[in-house]
């Protein structure tokens, strides 16, 4: 008896032991370690401490939620409604008093207007609005629509059709406005928002990355310095800002490549660096001066790079000289090679359009050609750039300058 207890006894503790090692180690082997199991799970803290009546804001956005930058932008992006009045052209038989007494006035000639959108950014609290030049363009009202719901008419303070920009005005008092960002920081890759009222459905953010920096050559402008970018940008867009990841302007969204109407993905803003410069000068001047020495160019393929005797494609050929103008004057001839202004060098036609713009009217500049592969200073009196035409804005061919 003695001896069966005794085993008994060994053999429990070493059952026990079994046991004790299993479920340390291996507890998922018994049937009873499913059950009432606890499972941690990580959740999305909330605050608190946030106001109980703005439930969206007391959620921690993260790193991927551009709620913050939206909300810091959207309030000083408006919607723009322009309508212009069209006369329609009477019908001859209008003219035969035989056919009005017969009809009456019921055919009577009625005139019709036409109306169209786009968006604005509120750039200061005086009431100042940046959009496009081609928003506004030849319309008889404007009206702004803000983002709380306020509504009014605004005027006209002045446009540049070579970069498509604009400045209209309203008269209202608390205006949000648009913190202007460094454009000339952007880098390809970087994410940003476009914001607008696309197709007249109402204020809209659009996500993208700067796709591209520096875009020209387009036709869409004579002054190109675009941003491409693959946010969302389609027809009401025009005007409407492009902003960073902190809400900071960026550019103005100004064109699409579309061969349907809507966005593909390729979308061009013009940079603050420019658009700042140009609404400066509308708000001092109503308008923008730019200098003019009267010639025409096109860039150095490398088939003329080599038919001039040239190792490099750097500056712009002088394909035509407007006669009496002050290139003229000043002896510039066609055949020759444009490779600086001022002392800074010319990179192609585009380069030499721009730098040619910033010479004041009136002052004389130096300029430096290469005629028979030998370089020749030469000193012009600077014009005013004349005022384009819209042929001459959005021309396909060389530039004009």
């Amino acid at each position: 008896m003695y001896k069966l207890w005794i085993i008994f006894a060994q053999t429990a503790t070493i059952f026990l032991a079994i046991l004790f090692v299993v479920s340390t180690l291996r507890p998922e082997l018994l049937p009873s370690s499913q059950r009432g199991a606890t499972i941690t799970i990580k959740e999305v803290a909330i605050d608190r401490k946030q106001p109980s009546n703005d439930a969206a804001s007391s959620v921690n956005r993260g790193p991927n939620s551009f709620s913050s930058a939206a909300q810091a932008a959207m309030p000083a992006v408006v919607n723009v409604f322009t309508s212009k009045e069209i006369k329609a052209v009477p019908h001859p038989f209008l003219e035969d008093p035989r056919f009005r007494r017969f009809f009456g006035d019921r055919f009577e000639s009625q005139s019709r207007r036409a109306s169209s959108l786009g968006s604005g950014v509120i750039v200061s609290p005086e009431g100042y609005i940046l959009t496009n030049h081609h928003v506004i363009e030849a319309a008889d009202e404007i009206e702004v629509a803000l983002a709380d719901g306020r509504k009014a008419k605004a005027h006209v303070i002045g446009s540049d059709p070579e970069t498509d920009l604009a400045v209209v005005k309203v008269d209202i008092e608390a205006l949000p406005t648009m913190t202007f960002g460094h454009s000339d920081h952007v880098r390809v890759g970087d994410i940003v928002l476009a914001i607008g009222n696309p197709f007249g459905v109402g204020q809209t953010v659009t996500m993208g990355i700067v796709s591209a920096l520096g875009r020209s050559h387009l036709g869409i402008n004579t002054f190109e310095n675009f941003i491409q970018t693959d946010a969302a940008i389609n027809p009401g867009n025009s005007g409407g800002a492009l902003v960073d990841t902190d809400g900071n302007l960026i550019g103005i969204n100004t064109a699409i490549v579309s061969r349907s109407g809507g966005s593909l993905g390729i979308g061009f803003a013009i940079t603050t660096g420019v658009a700042r410069q140009i609404m400066e000068q509308i708000i001092q001047t109503g308008g923008v001066t730019r200098g003019w020495v009267g010639v025409e160019v096109q860039d150095l393929t490398p088939e003329l790079a080599e038919s001039f005797k040239r190792s490099t494609t750097q500056g712009a050929l002088i394909a035509g000289v407007l006669k009496s103008g002050p290139a003229d004057r000043a002896g510039v001839k066609p055949g020759d090679i444009l490779v600086a202004v001022e002392g800074k060098a010319v990179t192609d036609s585009a380069g030499m359009l721009d730098l040619v713009a910033a010479l004041r009217p009136g002052e004389v500049a130096n300029i430096t050609v290469v005629r028979n592969q030998a370089e020749k200073s030469i000193e012009i009196k600077v014009g005013k750039r004349p005022k384009p035409t819209r042929q001459d804005v959005y021309q396909d061919s060389d530039e004009i300058e």
